[in-house]
């Protein structure tokens, strides 16, 4: 191997270790809209294992093995290493969802031990998210995409969800959106 080329490639590896990729043109690009929520949530962690916080340290270790399921996923179905931060949100918010939901049943069931306890991870979760629209602007937000978009049909609610979603990733709850639509448009 010519001397030249094992440089190049031993600066390509580094630069690779660094967050960096080289393209076949040569030029450098970060990874910058990959790792900011990457490296806040390597910041919180630091921070919850000084503080030994074990609440916050268990749910972005799950974040964490989450993130790397779906990275590894990412990477067989097309070669990527990582998904990006659009993606990252859309997997947070489900996962507050999925807490909302099992918080609602164990108040229905009187677990309020277990309600607080998602409640806690809920706000967890949250650090990590965009701040959620307020009920006002949100409404004003559903009803201008229902505008723009002519949606007079609950067949609408498909591309109605899909805007909003791509508009306002992770900044409102979307279950509840679709509850309105489903009542606005029937």
């Amino acid at each position: 191997m010519h001397e030249s080329s094992v440089k190049r490639s031993n600066g390509l590896a580094s630069m690779m270790m660094f967050g960096y990729n080289a393209r076949a043109t040569g030029e450098i690009e970060t990874f910058m809209s990959e790792n900011l929520l990457r490296d806040e949530m390597a910041a919180a962690l630091k921070a919850a294992i000084e503080q030994d916080d074990q609440r916050t340290i268990a749910v972005i270790r799950l974040i964490q093995a989450a993130l790397k399921e779906r990275d590894d996923q990412r990477r067989e179905d097309t070669g990527q290493h990582r998904i990006a931060d659009e993606e990252i949100v859309s997997m947070l918010t489900a996962m507050v969802e999925q807490r909302q939901e099992s918080m609602r049943r164990y108040e229905e069931t009187g677990q309020l031990e277990l309600a607080d306890r998602e409640a806690e991870e809920i706000d967890i979760l949250r650090r990590f998210l965009p701040p959620q629209l307020d009920d006002e602007t949100r409404e004003l937000a559903v009803d201008q995409v229902i505008a723009e978009l002519g949606a007079s049909k609950l067949k609408d609610i498909g591309r109605v969800m899909n805007e909003l979603k791509r508009r306002y990733p992770g900044q409102m709850n979307f279950s509840a959106v679709r509850r309105r639509l489903c009542d606005q448009l029937s």
